[in-house]
């Protein structure tokens, strides 16, 4: 058990702090969902009810939408584009250990590579394509949760409800979308840049600290 939480220490902090923050997120929206409700003037729901809630979908996977779309761009763009002395960036002028193609022969290499043909081809997109599918994925709960939401306030106000075809094209869902994808896009653009010139002693995110400025790649 020690050896296991030693080497998996960093996705199960990861995920304590996800669940954490999820749990967070769910209580506090469930109150504030209430008391939205009952400033409309609507009764109160219980928490089963909020958990199939509009409010609930569209919060939620507004926010994974963003993460997986910052995520996917992230892993395509940096196979093409660079920069020079981040550490977040491939070598500029240099072929590296992932550009090659995979060995077949080698020692303990996963069991599509050893396979090869249509598997590979897949196997060697697969990050990406997993990343791009729940990316889609939180995006069409996104929007079903925000249509939700938004019938759910018409129907409180007594007016006429959105169709998925009209909401579509609704300033609230791409508001939604749009203020979400800056910020990851901001966050992705801070990490590129300030590790050109910061240091973190013992980060994999981080050039050595004795490293130049100018020095490209982790």
């Amino acid at each position: 058990m020690k050896t296991f939480f030693r080497n998996n220490g960093l996705s199960i902090c990861f995920f304590l702090l996800f669940m954490g923050s999820f749990l967070g997120q769910i209580i506090f929206g469930f109150e504030e969902h209430n008391k939205e409700l009952i400033d409309e003037g609507a009764n109160a729901i219980n928490f089963a009810s909020y958990l199939l809630s509009g409010h609930f979908y569209q919060s939620t996977f507004e926010n994974w939408e963003s993460e997986f779309l910052q995520m996917t761009l992230y892993v395509v763009l940096t196979i093409f584009l660079k920069q020079k002395g981040s550490s977040e960036s491939k070598k500029i002028n240099e072929i590296e250990d992932v550009d090659r193609e995979p060995d077949p022969n080698k020692k303990e290499a996963p069991w599509a590579v050893k396979k090869g043909g249509f598997i590979l081809k897949i196997y060697k997109h697969s990050l990406t394509i997993a990343l791009f599918l729940l990316f889609l994925i939180s995006f069409i709960i996104h929007f079903y949760g925000s249509l939700k939401d938004e019938n759910e306030q018409l129907l409180l106000k007594g007016e006429p409800l959105e169709t998925a075809a009209s909401y579509i094209g609704h300033s609230r869902f791409w508001f939604e979308s749009f203020q979400n994808w800056q910020s990851e896009f901001l966050s992705v653009f801070a990490i590129i840049i300030l590790s050109i010139y910061l240091r973190q002693i013992g980060s994999s995110q981080s050039k050595p600290v004795d490293a130049p400025n100018m020095e490209t790649g982790g």
